[in-house]
């Protein structure tokens, strides 16, 4: 049997909940440990992660310390999809699935980030500029994904199978209500909605559960 996988996390940020639900997926055994924001500037792990951010892995059934959400999850692809659950294998439906990934980490991971920190975080929260030119992008891409699904007429990014790519975008999906509460994406991004709400039906559901409880503990704000 598998050794557990540490990953190291940060309860209120998403990205380490995004390599939780590709754990989950594939039932591969894990342990987390929760960073304070004094534990991610140690040497001790800067050792492990010279970025200093979450998420973290250390696999003891390979010997392999990994660091960056897209590379874990790539990683964990490799190591423990033995039945390609959450992949194409085919052309072009393997690399579009990896076009999909990248968007999600250059531009859905930052802009939302962007739009939390200036809305929740920054020392003068009203700073209008920054906060319109983060939500207006967050609208972007839930538009992005929106009208691509409506043009493709399927029910995932990429055809009719749940992929990691899939998968990657839902934990950041999930603070839109608290920064554009106001605005209806259902109504405005109708198969976004239903894409989001089939996504969280999955084994994304459990690491929502996971994630409400050690949020509900004393962590600080968000570390990435």
């Amino acid at each position: 049997m598998a050794k557990p996988i540490t990953l190291y996390s940060f309860a209120p940020g998403p990205n380490p909940w995004i390599v939780a639900i590709i754990l989950e997926e594939y039932d591969t055994p894990y342990e987390t440990i929760f960073m304070s924001r004094e534990d991610i500037h140690q040497e001790s792990y800067e050792l492990k992660n010279p970025n200093r951010k979450v998420p973290t892995i250390e696999d003891p059934n390979t010997g392999i310390t990994l660091f960056e959400s897209g590379a874990i999850i790539q990683y964990l692809i490799d190591t423990y999809d033995k039945t390609n659950k959450l992949v194409h294998t085919t052309l072009p439906q393997k690399y579009l699935t990896l076009s999909w990934l990248s968007l999600q980490m250059s531009a859905q991971g930052p802009y939302f980030w962007q739009a939390a920190y200036f809305a929740c975080f920054h020392p003068e929260k009203s700073v209008a500029a920054a906060i319109d030119r983060y939500v207006t992008e967050m609208k972007r891409i839930v538009g992005v994904i929106d009208r691509h699904l409506k043009r493709a007429g399927t029910q995932y990014l990429v055809g009719d199978k749940c992929t990691f790519a899939d998968l990657a975008f839902v934990m950041w999906d999930q603070i839109m209500p608290l920064l554009v509460g106001e605005w209806d994406f259902k109504t405005e991004a109708p198969d976004f909605a239903a894409w989001n709400k089939g996504l969280v039906a999955r084994a994304v559901r459990k690491v929502l559960a996971d994630k409400e409880r050690a949020t509900s503990a004393d962590h600080a704000a968000p570390a990435s």
